[in-house]
């Protein structure tokens, strides 16, 4: 999801658009919304269909159910994570709910829980299995309960927004929390459904880039054109990410999570799950990168009135040039970071550096970095050129008279 730049709009007022430019551009994103509403409409998924696919894979067999517990006693520290004794890996904890409810069972647990802190008070979920014949149930550890701290670390992130960004930042988050909404009510079980991948990924992120931009920023001109170029470098992403994948020959099956969905929908292209995904991870920067480019060349409009367009695409791509160097390496280590598990353990089998290359999981993170990369690198020439050939000049009252004469 995109995160914005605090800019002025005062620009807007001091400069005149220019109305042929302009005209052209509004009916761009014209067509592209009524596009984007049609592929809503068309690939939007079925709720029976989505039900009959949840009811044939249900989360636990039958008859078990998941309980919540508060933990009296940890016994999980090991000497080491191989080793075993009757003591080490376990918990008690005592049942908050169920039948039976105010009970104290004993769990086993992973070793290295004892290294995150878990102690008595805390919340875990287990999982009862029925016996037959109605003896005593099984308990087995399920997770802990983490619903707290995160709520806590959400309301923290909400003031600090409201605190610094103000009534920009809160509209940020209601834009996200829209641009979640679709996300989960629209492409999630589009692709579960099995439309195509890149249809669902380009009219999902087109969606959510409308209501983010507009909602976040407030329409105007200059919001209009990083709209307009956020959508070619969104083609652009899917374009380039569509050849990526069939050319390194990727199935979009290269982690355990993509392999246990296999077994429960069938219907899913995993190739297309990859665009889809490979898509969606560029949107927040991208945005990023087209609303300051578009910003930056009304600013300099209001700062340089005598400026042609040709200079100030000149200077605007000045701009550019440097949120591009910044924006490369940040694509890099983002996913550098998300694939850190992976290059721990490839680095650990002392593999060569081309045979590492060549395993899908990292063929994959390779594709999507480099396809992200050259949509948002095109994306602000693109942007800067649509602002340049958009805005206008500011009355020419406010021109100084020596100015005008030159």
């Amino acid at each position: 999801m995109p995160h914005s730049h605090s800019h002025s709009h005062a620009a807007d007022t001091d400069v005149r658009p220019a109305r042929g430019p302009v005209a052209v551009l509004m009916g761009f994103l014209l067509t592209a919304a009524v596009a984007t509403v049609v592929g809503l409409v068309i690939l939007w998924p079925d709720g029976a269909t989505i039900d009959e696919i949840r009811a044939t894979a249900p989360y636990a067999a039958e008859g078990v159910t998941f309980l919540d517990a508060s933990v009296t006693g940890v016994q999980a520290a090991c000497p080491d994570v191989t080793s075993r004794d009757e003591i080490c890996g376990h918990l008690s904890a005592e049942l908050d709910e169920g039948p039976e409810r105010g009970t104290e069972v004993d769990v086993e647990v992973a070793p290295e829980l004892s290294a995150t802190g878990i102690g008595q008070g805390d919340t875990v979920r287990l999982m009862r299995i029925p016996t037959q014949g109605g003896t005593v149930p099984v308990y087995t550890f399920d997770r802990v309960v983490r619903v707290t701290p995160l709520w806590i670390l959400g309301a923290a992130f909400v003031l600090v927004v409201a605190a610094v960004a103000r009534l920009r930042g809160l509209l940020a988050l209601v834009s996200l929390a829209v641009g979640g909404w679709l996300l989960l009510h629209f492409m999630l079980p589009a692709l579960l459904a099995g439309s195509s991948g890149l249809a669902v990924a380009l009219v999902g992120s087109a969606a959510i880039m409308f209501v983010v931009l507009y909602f976040t920023h407030g329409p105007s001109v200059r919001t209009s054109a990083a709209l307009a170029g956020t959508l070619i470098g969104i083609g652009i992403i899917a374009g380039v990410g569509e050849l990526g994948v069939r050319m390194a020959l990727l199935t979009g099956v290269a982690n355990e999570d993509a392999a246990g969905l296999t077994a429960f929908a069938q219907d899913v292209s995993f190739r297309g799950l990859l665009m889809c995904a490979l898509v969606v991870a560029g949107l927040g920067i991208l945005n990023d990168v087209t609303i300051t480019q578009s910003s930056a060349v009304w600013e300099l409009r209001a700062a340089g009135p005598t400026l042609n367009r040709r200079e100030l695409y000149t200077s605007g791509m000045r701009i550019g040039r440097d949120h591009i160097a910044s924006t490369i390496y940040t694509i890099v280590f983002a996913y550098a970071g998300s694939a850190l598990a992976v290059l721990l353990l490839l680095t650990i089998f002392n593999e060569p550096a081309l045979d590492v290359l060549s395993r899908e999981a990292i063929s994959e993170e390779i594709v999507r970095t480099l396809a992200s990369g050259i949509g948002l690198v095109l994306a602000v020439p693109v942007t800067t050129a649509i602002a340049v050939l958009t805005v206008g000049s500011p009355p020419e009252d406010e021109v100084p008279a020596y100015e005008r004469r030159h």
